[in-house]
């Protein structure tokens, strides 16, 4: 016989039934709250996806930089018998010379300037195309910025981008003429332009807040390694064709390096794909030596108290949130702060890209300059991470640019001879033209802008210790805080 007891307790003879067990209490968390809790913030799974996917920095350098070789203007010297048919050795340009009187020491194939005489009064095309691949750079920032948060996702877009940077690098070494070769530079850089902004974000979204600033910085590291390997590889394909094809091989080789790197799980939660997210966060557990509870749901930091409907609280897809540059200028924060950080980006990249470029004009081995200018970068990245969290981001922003700014304009007198990625190359599209102007106005410019930046940087809050918000929505609601 069975007696049914209050409390669901049932006996049967002498055996007592255990109680029926009830459902474990759902956790939802956030995405920096899961990692820190119960996947780990850098862990093995972390190590490997950032190595991999910061190789795509080192792509996006070799891209960029290569115009520092191809575009160069090499040695000349005088023909036999050139001395007297107007030709001196101790001319000081090439336009003081006769025609026909010398000729380029490394032959016309050497570099675009040698092959279509981008010399005296053509000089100017070479700030051109060097601009226009910025051009290209800015359009591609904003359109693989979109893809990236919307349909395609950061892997996908970092796959288009690496699949057209291989088509359009080895197309430009078949240029036949001038203007085709401008029209391989855009296309080129609209496809470099989003690698930097794909591939920073893939790379430091799956890792915890307290790791993210050192991550972050290093990811710069790859870049100025980019370039000096780009030096090597120049020093080897001295001509301008076979540097091309050369520089676009890694692009190719990064193509098979992307099916061992996974999407953000951030990217499929905005998405609304949480079943995605959470296998990604099961995977960084499971690497990590870690123990995801299967009661914990991973949501968007506004729904950590929200209420849900069962459907979401068992990880079914949800509607994706949508946001466009619209939504951004309505917000008076984010419009004030989207204003403030272009306008930073802008000198920044002003002075960056116009020192990087301004070493053709130094009189020395141009391989060995760029190796060396690459190098001298790394320590202030290592300084950077040590300062970042000691001082914050905001005051490090304003004396860094500051004194970069000072030192510039001084810099003449004393001896004589980066929507914020669209501001960016904005920013690189001027460094061109003052590159060519060279002398102490070029370092005035670089100087003016850092001073600029640094003033900007007094209106921007300062990010230390605060978090990375999923959306728009939560970043106002945090403000308000």
């Amino acid at each position: 016989m069975v007696d049914i007891l209050p409390n669901s307790f049932s006996v049967h003879g002498d055996q007592e039934l255990e109680p029926p067990a009830e459902s474990p209490e759902i956790e939802k968390l956030g995405v920096d709250d899961m990692l820190q809790k119960y996947c780990g913030e850098f862990g093995s799974w972390q190590l490997r996806h950032f190595l991999l996917t910061c190789l795509a920095w080192a792509l996006e350098s070799i891209h960029t930089t290569v115009m520092i070789f191809a575009d160069r203007q090499p040695g000349w010297r005088c023909l036999d018998g050139g001395s007297g048919r107007g030709c001196s050795p101790d001319a000081h340009s090439v336009c003081d010379l006769r025609p026909g009187s010398w000729e380029w020491i490394h032959g016309k194939g050497s570099s675009t300037v040698a092959e279509w005489g981008l010399v005296c009064g053509e000089r100017y095309k070479v700030g051109l195309v060097q601009s226009l691949f910025f051009v290209g750079c800015m359009i591609g920032a904003g359109v693989f910025g979109h893809l990236s948060d919307s349909k395609l996702g950061r892997r996908g877009s970092l796959a288009v981008i690496c699949f057209l940077n291989a088509v359009f690098g080895n197309l430009t070494a078949l240029s036949p003429h001038y203007w085709t070769y401008v029209l391989f530079r855009i296309l080129t850089g609209f496809s470099t332009g989003g690698v930097g902004v794909c591939a920073f974000v893939l790379a430091t979204e799956p890792i915890g807040p307290n790791k993210r600033t050192v991550a972050g910085m290093s990811t710069f590291y790859f870049y100025s390694a980019g370039i000096a390997i780009l030096s090597g590889i120049a020093y080897i394909f001295p001509s301008w064709r076979a540097l091309y094809i050369a520089s676009s091989v890694p692009s190719i080789l990064f193509i098979l390096i992307l099916p061992f790197i996974n999407e953000s799980p951030r990217w499929y939660l905005v998405r609304g794909k949480t079943k995605q997210a959470m296998k990604i966060m099961q995977q960084i557990a499971k690497s990590n030596r870690k123990h995801l509870p299967g009661s914990v749901l991973l949501v968007l930091d506004e729904e950590v108290d929200a209420n849900m409907t069962p459907n979401e609280a068992e990880g079914e897809p949800r509607k994706p949130i949508t946001g466009s540059v619209i939504d951004i200028l309505r917000s008076p924060v984010a419009r004030f702060r989207l204003f403030l950080t272009m306008t930073i980006y802008f000198t920044v990249t002003v002075v960056y890209y116009g020192l990087t470029l301004n070493v053709v004009n130094l009189k020395t081995n141009l391989y060995l300059n760029v190796f060396l200018n690459a190098i001298s970068e790394m320590p202030a990245f290592i300084l950077t991470i040590v300062l970042l969290d000691k001082f914050g981001r905001k005051r490090l922003a304003i004396g860094t640019q500051f004194f970069s700014g000072l030192e510039l304009i001084e810099e003449p007198w004393r001896v004589e001879s980066g929507e914020d990625a669209q501001a960016l190359h904005m920013g690189a599209i001027v460094a061109p033209f003052v590159v060519v102007l060279g002398g102490r106005v070029a370092f005035a410019v670089f100087g003016a802008c850092g001073i600029l930046g640094g003033a900007l940087a007094v209106y921007l809050p300062e990010t230390l210790n605060r978090p990375l918000f999923d959306t728009l929505a939560a970043m106002e609601r945090g403000e308000s805080v």
